[in-house]
């Protein structure tokens, strides 16, 4: 089996998967499979849309039941944590569709939101909307980033081999050098 035949076979179950933490970089992947005809492109957006909204809803759900635990245990992002939860309060629909799209805020985003006991009934529609925003945007940009690498992809069992060649190449440079050595050093003695 050929890797074209493995993505088409499991590349939306590895979405799902792939994108229930932090899944900027399989988003972006999965595009790019969809951009070379691998796998459909609405498929890709509702994969890992699915992913990264279970994701963010078990989170949740931990944050809700252990929040203030997990929480105190960070004392010393107390005012940075009491500050987003003032946020989280404000402006419930914004804090939680951009969490998404914070850096680094992916996972302790939704710990959050958990914590500072925003309704279940607020945060499961925004959940959604923000997951089928996040995928559409980063699916987007992994199918049009498709075009630009797609050349490159049809020769890459090409650009593989020639890896393969040079990795072997400078091994036996390397280990020709070191038994040298070894062999110079067990003639000195």
């Amino acid at each position: 089996m050929d890797i074209n035949s493995l993505i088409a076979h499991y590349g939306y179950a590895a979405l799902v998967i792939g994108s229930l933490a932090e899944g900027e970089t399989i988003t972006l992947l999965g595009g790019v499979a969809a951009n070379q005809g691998l796998l459909k492109f609405a498929l890709v957006v509702v994969s890992v849309a699915l992913g990264g909204m279970i994701g963010d809803q078990v989170l949740y759900l931990v944050g809700r039941r252990f929040g203030g635990k997990i929480l105190r245990r960070f004392s010393r992002h107390r005012s940075k944590i009491h500050y987003a939860q003032k946020m989280i309060q404000r402006r419930p629909y914004l804090f939680v569709i951009g969490t998404r799209f914070m850096y680094g805020f992916r996972v302790i985003g939704p710990l959050l939101i958990g914590a500072s006991h925003l309704p279940p009934k607020i945060f499961l529609p925004l959940n959604i909307l923000g997951a089928l925003i996040w995928a559409l945007l980063f699916t987007t940009l992994g199918y049009l980033g498709g075009e630009v690498i797609a050349p490159w992809l049809h020769h890459l069992d090409q650009h593989i081999k020639h890896g393969i060649w040079l990795v072997l190449i400078i091994g036996l440079v390397v280990g020709t050098r070191w038994w040298l050595k070894r062999r110079s050093r067990q003639k000195a003695q």
